[in-house]
């Protein structure tokens, strides 16, 4: 008797599947999962293996890009260098809308509510191509009094066409950001992927081509840059876009979700408008920390950069991680299951912080033999591998600050992670920074710690108001 009970009633267990069957599914966009339920460690990784090979190209993109500038001379570098400084604000903007968007989408994906998904994609989209439009023109106007305002020589100006192309045709980047947002919180990582690696593949092969002029291609110098750039990422809007059209997408896009709806463009706003000031703190604070240290000389500056482009190289997997915890958390939040949320951070929490341990130790033991690849300068060789130590101490806490960071905004709770970014970076790293070198004796030692322990501090923090919970309850 027990036994037919018990043959009736226990689920039959499922055949426990590969390493590599779930990478193929993780590539393959793993349309009919369902991320609400299921082993959670299995999700996680299904969601971040695409999203880390998505900003593994990403990082590919920004050195090749830099390596085939730097052989047109000080003036090009210095115009793309220039241009930068403005479109860091445009990635600011684009960057915050695109966590409140991805907040909106994973909640309804949660929800089961596929009309509600697609409608909030469609409508910020939308708002971004208005957004992006006025940027475009306004910054194509005055890119050369844009120039003058940052102290650009005129052989910086008379590149002037660069800025235009890259200002002019900034809607690559903003749907490139919002798209991929929409992709990612609906659980399709892998389209997201796929999508940077085409955009940025087309920019890899004809940016070079169109600076110096490849074959039947007329040689445009610096300008041909900003063309190779804005085709690459149009064209991998444009994909995205086809994406949405298909019946197989998680969220697909008909015509009638782009009509106007005012009231939700609203609530993405005011959603995004923390998210937007908590990207404009972290970078924000990136410039105080330079300012800082740029009174130690051009050693200790260009020794600090080598060393942080390391360690941010380093932290891509992490991004990819936390991302995933992300849409974790606004599914499952969605679906009324906060403790599947909180289950979820922890674990994705805990992957993040023994992967980084390992980097970590690696930097710490090797971190001459690193920077040493980078640099054949023995004083900026000697501040690289200071910076690279330092950093590397606290990066387990830095495993879990960033996962429990991006997992708020996942829930929607936009406020508190830039209050805690706020406090941290503004409020304990500059002043730390600045009493650690100039007051103590440390020197640009103290800069570095002073990374560390704001770093530090944030995890702490970031898990402490965590526990509370109240991100459980935010509406979206």
């Amino acid at each position: 008797m027990s036994s037919t009970i018990d043959s009736v009633s226990l689920p039959e267990r499922a055949p426990p599947q590969s390493l590599w069957g779930a990478v193929r599914e993780a590539l393959a966009g793993a349309h009919g999962r369902d991320f609400t339920e299921g082993p959670i460690g299995r999700a996680i990784f299904i969601l971040a293996v695409p999203m880390v090979l998505e900003m593994l190209m990403e990082s590919i993109f920004v050195v090749v890009d830099v390596f085939v500038v730097a052989h047109l001379g000080a003036d090009a570098v210095a115009t793309v260098g220039l241009t930068e400084s403005f479109m860091t604000i445009l990635y600011t903007l684009a960057m915050g809308l695109s966590i409140g968007a991805g907040a909106m989408v994973a909640r309804r994906i949660g929800e089961k509510d596929a009309e509600g998904a697609a409608h909030t994609a469609a409508q910020v989209i939308l708002f971004g191509c208005v957004l992006s439009l006025l940027i475009g023109v306004v910054g194509a106007i005055f890119a050369p009094q844009l120039l003058a305002v940052m102290g650009a020589s005129p052989g910086v100006i008379a590149n002037v066409s660069f800025t235009r192309v890259m200002l002019g045709g900034n809607a690559s980047v903003v749907l490139l950001f919002l798209i991929n947002s929409v992709f990612r919180s609906s659980g399709d990582a892998a389209t997201a992927m796929r999508t940077l690696w085409l955009a940025n593949a087309i920019n890899v092969v004809l940016g070079p081509a169109l600076v110096f002029g490849w074959g039947p291609l007329p040689r445009l110098g610096v300008v041909g840059a900003a063309i190779g750039t804005t085709i690459g990422r149009g064209t991998g809007v444009l994909y995205a876009l086809t994406r949405l059209k298909q019946p197989a997408s998680r969220v697909r896009l008909h015509a009638h979700h782009f009509r106007l709806d005012v009231g939700l463009i609203v609530r993405v706003i005011k959603l995004s408008s923390a998210a937007t000031f908590q990207v404009f703190v972290g970078m924000a604070s990136w410039i105080g920390l330079v300012r800082i240290l740029a009174s130690f000389g051009s050693a200790a500056l260009a020794g600090y950069t080598i060393g942080i482009r390391i360690v941010m190289f380093a932290l891509l997997p992490s991004f990819g991680m936390s991302n995933a915890a992300a849409t974790m958390v606004g599914q499952a939040l969605g679906a009324k299951k906060p403790e599947r949320a909180e289950k979820a951070v922890w674990q994705t929490a805990r992957y993040n912080a023994v992967f980084l341990a390992v980097i970590g130790l690696l930097f710490v033991v090797f971190a001459r033999q690193i920077v040493g690849g980078f640099t054949s300068d023995a004083e900026v060789a000697r501040y690289g591998v200071l910076a690279l130590r330092t950093v590397a101490y606290g990066f387990v806490f830095y495993a879990y600050g960033m996962v429990i960071g991006n997992s708020f905004n996942g829930a929607g709770d936009t406020r508190t992670p830039t209050w805690i970014n706020l406090f941290v970076f503004w409020g304990l790293e500059i002043p730390l920074a600045w009493v650690l070198s100039h007051q103590t004796g440390l020197g640009v030692l103290g800069v570095f710690i002073a990374m560390t322990v704001a770093f530090s501090t944030l995890a702490v923090v970031s898990a402490l108001v965590f526990r509370k919970g109240r991100w459980k309850s935010m509406a979206v």
